[in-house]
Formats: structure tokens, C-alpha cells, sequence
């Protein structure tokens, strides 16, 4: 079954226009002139990582491609120039003139935001499945960023429709800008005023809610002074080639046997493996950090490292980032603009250590107490440990993190058309990484997707299920 889809779906996919999308302004506002929003410390982490790209889909029972092109696209068309009108920064480019110690946003009048507009005929249901599916596939559904040594696009899109079966939205976005809450933000922004659309009067200009009314003062952002010079020196000395340019090392071509796969833990699930936890750790429940994210990281990297096997001695790092809005003093607006995110993560331990039996219980303390910590821990400190943990990366190290979150709700966000059936971290595939979302149906738990090699994969699956059931 899995061969026959696989052949099914190896056709190519017919693009029928590149246009560019104009932020809108409003009948009393005056061309948009040009500033710029100079890279604060958080975001300079992220100049050099490939864009984060992910995949909505939307299933739609009257989806033909004349009412696609006549209703659905230009709504979807005309409300992300509304969007941008309060997203201006996404429309501009991430430069970096070599005089200058740091790169900056840069946002002029003539600014757009590239859309790719294609159709296929890929079978809609097979993408959407939680089964295995082959990683490459997903690849022409997200569009790419347009990088050069001195400038970057922030933001790239791509809509795709399957005729008669449903749409998705590719989503390409620069890591220095787009921390998951902010790139949430948009998403929810886009869909909120498509939505009014619907209802509203053509000649009033829609307006967002507070909660999703970006801000863009970074002068809020109270961190030790001298930090950000510090950060710049350790990327520097980092950099493996010309530090001051835009464009992350290259890829490797991800191998046709890579495969990814959705799972969902249950609220029931979760819960089990919590008490699971409680009894067979050493520590006082009290000591023990075992939220849902804790619990399904741990629980997932466990049985990554299992499927893998192999040497217990060879080393072992995982990641996930940790945000720091409501981490600094004074906490950031929920709805600041820009990236807040720092790596978090533990580079000193062999697979032996989550091999063995209690390995799931180790991750969880682990990964629990690095979470506590950072309640506690100032931005100086963290800084300091992140710089110390960086000194020990192996390179060959068999290496996990995680995108997304259970808490930015993106499998609810309706254009107009219903709830995503499925939303696919594209770019988690290049690497043992996971995906973690809020299960769609709102009963709880959380929804994990995972790329791995076909062979490592089914031993994973196995692992996994053997690790849940009664």
C-alpha cells in the first residue's frame, strides 16, 4: 500500500502564477515610508538557520478548480495584503551591509511578499494521514526564501489546491524574525480577516484585535548590557566561513527512505506515562516538573534513541527553545513582534543512558529540571550555560529537537473554510527532530510528528506502541 501511494503521488506539480502581494494601506494613510528594525540578541541566534516551512491543509467539500480560482483564492489573496498592512516588517528584507556590526529589517513603500499559486492532483488524504508517508513529498508544497550574502526575504507562501479534494497554504519563514509565537500571531491575523471578509462591508478597511496587533518596540527588551556584543563574538567565532553573510550552510538532499509519521497522545495517555513517572523515579513527586510537553518530548527522544540502537557509548544531545517573553523582567507583550527564543539543550550524555531501562524516567527528569530552571534562571546565566553547553557539541552525535508548540493553537486556525485537517512541519526532516501540536479535535493531549529512516522508523513505531499499551 505504502509503494502504490508513493507511485501515485510522484507527479509534478503545475505552478499557475508568481505574483507578489503588496502590504494594503488605509484610504487616509499616506505610502508607507521606509525604516528599519536593527536584530536585537535574540534574533541574531538565528541569522544563519534555514527557514522554518510548514504546511496547512484544508479540506473542502466544494473545492473545483473554477470556485477555487473565482471565490477562495482572491479572499485568501486580498486578506493577506490586509494582513501585511499590520505586518510590514514581513514584507521587507533582512539586510546586513558589511559596515554594520549587526543585520536590520529593512522596510521600504515598493515591499511584497512572494505567493506562489499551483495545483495537483496528489491524493489530498494520503498527505493528510497520520501513516507513513514519504518526507520528500511535502517538499514542493512549501515555497523557499530568497537568500543572498547581503539580504534575505522574510516570508514566502505558497496555496496550493487539489481539486475537488482541498487546499493547503505553504508557509517559508526566516527564523530570525519568526519564533513560533509570532509566526502563530500571523497565521491567526491572516485567517481572522479572511473570515471577516465574509461578513464585512468591501469599502471598510478590517481591523485586528489587541491580542493580535503586533508590537514592534524593542526598546522593551531589558537585557544586561554588552550581552548582545557578546552573543555576536560567539557566532563569529562560530562561523565556519564568511561571518557576515546571510546564507546558511547548504543540505544535504533528504533520502527518498526518510518517512514521516503523526501520533497522538491522548490526555489519557499522557497522564499514564506521568504516573508511570511518580512510581519508578527515585525523586519526590514534588520535585518533578511533568507537564505535557515534558512527558511526550521525553517519551518520544526515549524511543528515538531505542529505534536507533547500536553503540550505548556513542553521545547524544536533544533541544528544544525556550522562550523568554514572559522570562525577562519586565516581561515582553504577548504580542511583541520579532523572535525570543533561545536553544536549550544537553550535549554530555551517551544513548546508554536513555537505552537502558528507567531511560524514559531519566529524560524526564532532565528535560523537567532544565524547564524549572529556567523559571528562575536570568537571561546572564542562561547565556553563560549556553556557551559552556556549546563547547561540548559533538559533532556526529546523534542529535533531537522539537518545533512547535501545544500552546499557539494553530490546528484551529479558520480561514473560513473549516479547521485544518493537518499541519506538517516540513522542515523537521533534515534531522531527528519532532513536531508537537495541540490534537485537533480539543479533547486534550498532543499531537507529535516525526521523521526518521523507513527501517528506523517501524522499530520506532513498535517502541512506541509497545511503550503505551496496558
Amino acid at each position: 500500500m505504502f509503494n502504490k501511494k508513493k507511485r501515485r503521488l510522484s507527479m509534478a506539480l503545475n505552478v499557475i502564477e508568481n505574483v507578489r502581494v503588496r502590504p494594503a494601506t488605509k484610504p487616509s494613510d499616506d505610502s508607507v515610508d521606509s525604516f528599519s528594525l536593527p536584530l536585537n540578541f535574540f534574533e541574531l541566534r538565528w541569522i544563519k538557520f534555514h527557514p522554518n516551512q510548514r504546511v496547512i491543509f484544508y479540506r473542502l467539500t466544494e473545492s473545483s478548480s473554477e470556485t477555487f480560482h473565482s471565490h477562495i483564492l482572491p479572499k485568501l489573496k486580498l486578506s493577506l495584503s490586509h494582513v501585511l498592512h499590520y505586518y510590514l516588517p514581513l514584507a521587507g528584507l533582512l539586510t546586513w551591509d558589511p559596515q554594520d556590526p549587526k543585520p536590520s529589517i529593512t522596510v521600504s513603500k515598493n515591499d511584497t511578499v512572494s505567493l506562489t499559486v499551483a495545483e495537483t492532483d496528489a491524493d489530498f488524504s494520503f498527505l493528510t494521514s497520520n501513516g507513513l508517508r514519504p518526507a520528500t513529498l511535502f517538499h514542493p508544497l512549501v515555497p523557499e526564501l530568497e537568500v543572498s550574502d547581503d539580504s534575505a526575504t522574510l516570508l514566502s507562501l505558497q496555496i496550493t489546491l487539489f481539486p475537488n479534494q482541498g487546499f493547503c497554504m505553504g508557509i517559508a519563514s526566516h527564523h530570525s524574525v519568526n519564533d513560533g509565537t509570532t509566526s502563530a500571531m500571523f497565521i491567526k491575523s491572516w485567517s481572522h480577516i479572511c473570515r471577516l471578509h465574509e461578513h464585512s462591508n468591501a469599502m471598510e478597511f478590517p481591523l485586528l484585535p489587541e491580542d493580535l496587533t503586533p508590537t514592534f518596540d524593542r526598546t522593551v527588551i531589558n537585557i544586561p548590557s554588552g550581552l548582545e556584543s557578546k552573543m555576536i563574538d560567539l557566532l563569529s567565532s562560530r562561523s565556519k566561513d564568511n561571518f557576515k553573510t546571510l546564507k546558511p550552510p547548504p543540505l544535504d538532499e533528504i533520502s527518498s527512505d526518510v518517512v514521516r509519521v503523526t501520533l497522538e497522545l491522548t490526555s489519557e495517555k499522557i497522564e499514564k506515562l506521568r504516573e508511570r513517572v511518580r512510581n519508578e523515579s527515585a525523586r519526590s513527586p514534588l520535585e518533578l516538573h511533568l507537564s505535557a510537553f515534558v512527558i511526550a518530548y521525553a517519551y518520544s527522544w526515549t524511543c528515538v534513541v531505542k529505534a536507533r540502537g547500536g553503540n550505548p557509548n556513542r553521545p547524544v544531545r536533544f533541544i528544544y527553545t525556550a522562550d523568554f517573553r514572559a522570562r525577562l523582567d519586565p516581561p515582553l507583550p504577548a504580542t511583541y513582534f520579532g523572535s525570543c527564543v533561545l536553544p536549550s539543550g544537553w550535549f554530555q550524555y551517551e544513548a546508554g543512558t536513555f537505552l537502558k531501562e528507567g531511560g524514559f524516567v531519566k529524560a524526564v527528569e532532565i528535560l523537567g529540571d532544565s524547564v524549572k530552571r529556567l523559571g528562575s534562571q536570568g537571561i546572564e546565566s542562561f547565556f553563560e550555560d549556553y556557551v559552556q553547553r556549546g563547547k561540548n557539541i559533538i559533532a556526529d552525535a546523534q542529535a533531537g529537537s522539537v518545533a512547535g508548540s501545544t500552546r499557539l493553537a494553530i490546528n484551529r486556525t479558520d480561514f473560513g473554510w473549516g479547521r485544518p485537517v493537518k499541519t506538517e512541519f516540513v522542515s523537521i526532516d533534515r534531522n531527528e527532530a519532532f513536531s508537537m501540536l495541540e490534537r485537533r479535535d480539543d479533547s486534550g493531549g498532543v499531537e507529535i510528528g516525526v521523521c526518521l529512516k523507513k527501517g528506523e522508523m517501524n522499530t520506532f513505531l513498535s517502541l512506541f506502541k509497545d511503550g503505551l499499551s496496558d
